[in-house]
């Protein structure tokens, strides 16, 4: 596999021309691209900030494989053999493009960490493990919570704003998008399942991407740290999934950090079962 297989271009409609195909033909394994580009052609390409994304997709013939840069987030790969893994460590080092980390499958990842580390003596760290899960059938917590599910409307912005922040700070991800931007792009999809106590007051909250190719990916899903543990967080999970079904969607995904079992179990219950597993590596001089 040469690395000048790869072809790398800021030029998302390009990526897309040759990409998209590949990218649908498998939706889970590719959700994050496919998402993420969605979102980029819909509110621009710097919507994850200042500098461009990079696309490129592997090519000897037929495409078979893609990858999306969305700096300050790692780059993010689909299924790559060792050497096709290999072959673009080596086209990224070339290009002499920052490269703060990568995620990918976990045999992907590892990969492309050793050859990185080979070429530019800067060696790859794990900073997570995670499980990409696929809903197959949808059973809601018993016993339900109390209160009941509603989709979040524009007045519950400002709360998913300070609840997009604290996930993120809980689970100690960059918030590389604006928690403003993220609402909106949330809200104008009708994209945020909130549970409410019988009061009214909003206890926990499941956020998705739009229908995408079929596919729809849950994320994120967070309860305040004082509310936990009172089947929220589930209620919420579960509405939220039977609601990307109602749009549509053929296959519901997410993402769980491994490191967590109350997470990994709880979505095994509601009818969630596992396709692949991640590992993000960050690279530090």
């Amino acid at each position: 596999m040469r690395p000048e297989n790869w072809h790398l271009t800021e030029d998302l409609d390009e990526f897309l021309t040759h990409a998209g195909d590949f990218l649908r033909s498998q939706p889970a394994l590719h959700t994050v691209t496919l998402t993420v580009t969605d979102a980029l052609r819909r509110r621009g390409l710097h919507l994850y900030g200042a500098e461009a994304p990079l696309f490129g997709f592997l090519d000897d013939g037929t495409v078979r494989a893609a990858l999306l840069h969305t700096p300050p987030f790692p780059v993010h790969v689909g299924p790559l053999a060792p050497t096709e893994a290999e072959a673009l460590a080596v086209r990224l080092a070339e290009l002499g493009r920052p490269t703060p980390g990568v995620l990918g499958p976990h045999e992907t990842a590892e990969a492309f960490a050793t050859a990185w580390q080979r070429l530019t003596g800067t060696a790859g760290r794990v900073h997570q493990r995670q499980r990409l899960y696929r809903l197959a059938e949808l059973t809601a917590p018993e016993p339900a919570p109390r209160g009941r599910a509603r989709s979040a409307g524009p007045a519950d912005r400002e709360l998913l704003e300070r609840w997009y922040l604290e996930f993120n700070e809980d689970v100690g991800h960059d918030v590389g998008l604006d928690p403003a931007e993220w609402a909106d792009v949330r809200l104008a999809h009708g994209g945020v399942i909130l549970w409410e106590e019988t009061d009214g007051t909003p206890v926990s909250m499941a956020a998705a991407t739009p229908v995408v190719a079929g596919q729809v990916r849950i994320a994120p899903v967070y309860t305040p740290a004082e509310l936990r543990g009172r089947g929220y967080a589930g209620a919420a999970m579960a509405r939220a999934s039977r609601a990307a079904r109602e749009k549509g969607a053929s296959e519901v995904v997410l993402f769980t950090d491994l490191a967590n079992p109350t997470s990994n179990g709880l979505y095994q219950r509601i009818g969630y079962r596992p396709v692949a597993d991640f590992t993000v590596y960050t690279f530090r001089g």
